[in-house]
């Protein structure tokens, strides 16, 4: 029996992470393994603002991607929902945000 499920962008780059970017901006990173990697990801037709707006609730206007080839690294940048540290923020070091994105399945 084959197994035909797809993998997920977690598990296909290298690392995905989220962190600080300032206290008021969440960045997240996809490190991919290939330049092949890094095309499937870089896709705007796969990874956009829209479908970041959608797994964050964000508006697509706050969204912010970098793509840097050089490196095969996909950066997303957004506003953080409360300011850090603030009294309703559940993690003060953004660290559990890339999870949603970290769970797309490329096409």
């Amino acid at each position: 029996m084959t197994d035909d499920r797809k993998l997920t962008l977690g598990e296909l780059a290298l690392e995905v992470r989220s962190k600080n970017a300032g206290p008021f901006w969440i960045t997240m990173e996809l490190f991919m393994r290939s330049a092949e990697d890094y095309a499937i990801v870089a896709d705007e037709e796969f990874v956009n603002e829209e479908v970041v707006a959608r797994l964050y609730a964000l508006d697509p206007a706050d969204v912010l991607i970098f793509r840097i080839p050089a490196l095969n690294v996909v950066k997303i940048s957004f506003p953080r929902p409360v300011a850090q540290g603030g009294l309703r923020d559940r993690d003060i070091h953004a660290g559990q945000h890339h999870v949603p994105l970290a769970a797309l399945v490329p096409p």
